[in-house]
């Protein structure tokens, strides 16, 4: 599990992880929404796990992400990574 960074707003009285993705901060929204979206996805569409790990790292150190959320494109970055065919919008991952 990656490390988090926290910004000092908090959310009835919990700290929200702004840097972290889904998995990391909500696991249970994570297998609600996430993991049921990739489940669906057919083999030959999803990234595999090398390519999608180093997606979400580069997510990660990126200063676009926003509570699992890609600020520039708006997308949960978990569903975007896994899709083989999508791209980062500012080219930042190096297939």
């Amino acid at each position: 599990m990656a490390s988090c960074i926290w910004r000092s707003a908090e959310t009835m009285g919990e700290k929200t992880c702004w840097k972290c993705l889904l998995r990391e901060a909500y696991p249970d929204d994570y297998e609600k929404y996430v993991a049921s979206v990739l489940k669906t996805m057919a083999p030959s569409e999803r990234a595999d796990e090398r390519m999608y790990d180093a997606r979400l790292n580069v997510c990660r150190g990126c200063g676009r992400l926003s509570n699992a959320t890609c600020m520039a494109c708006g997308c949960l970055v978990e569903i975007r990574a896994a899709q083989r065919r999508m791209r980062c919008p500012f080219g930042k991952w190096v297939e």
